[in-house]
């Protein structure tokens, strides 16, 4: 699949957000070294933490499906500038995602930041940090 190609599968998903609250869709689209799309939109609750980001969506479903092995995302909003992925999200791909993996961030506007793991998050807490039992 081509960059362009995720980025629109990103922007066409946001649609399905459901954001009664802030008003602010987010899509992200997924694929896997094996040629899979897995496609998230952000879902929000009444209970304001308890609501799920588009990155997060996409990576959870993938993993449900057994997925481990990604290849590219692309993450999509109507934002000024484009969208980059809160804290919480950052941290889960940085356990599902290589340093290496490209990851574009779009907004409506067509801008385009392209960007690795490594890059998003730099000195992420990861596995090797937690003490072996």
């Amino acid at each position: 699949m081509s960059k362009n190609k995720l980025i629109e599968t990103a922007i066409n998903i946001r649609k399905r957000a459901y954001v009664p609250y802030s008003k602010f869709p987010v899509g992200a689209a997924l694929i896997t070294v094996s040629g899979k799309i897995y496609t998230g939109c952000n879902i929000e609750n009444a209970s304001y933490p308890v609501s799920c980001c588009a990155e997060r969506v996409a990576i959870f479903k993938a993993v449900a499906d057994g997925e481990r092995e990604f290849k590219e995302m692309a993450v999509a909003a109507d934002t000024a500038r484009p969208v980059p992925p809160c804290g919480a999200c950052r941290q889960v791909m940085s356990e599902f995602f290589k340093p290496t993996m490209t990851i574009h961030l779009t907004n409506l506007n067509s801008e385009v930041k392209t960007v690795t793991m490594e890059e998003l998050l730099p000195f992420s807490f990861q596995q090797t940090d937690l003490p072996v039992i």
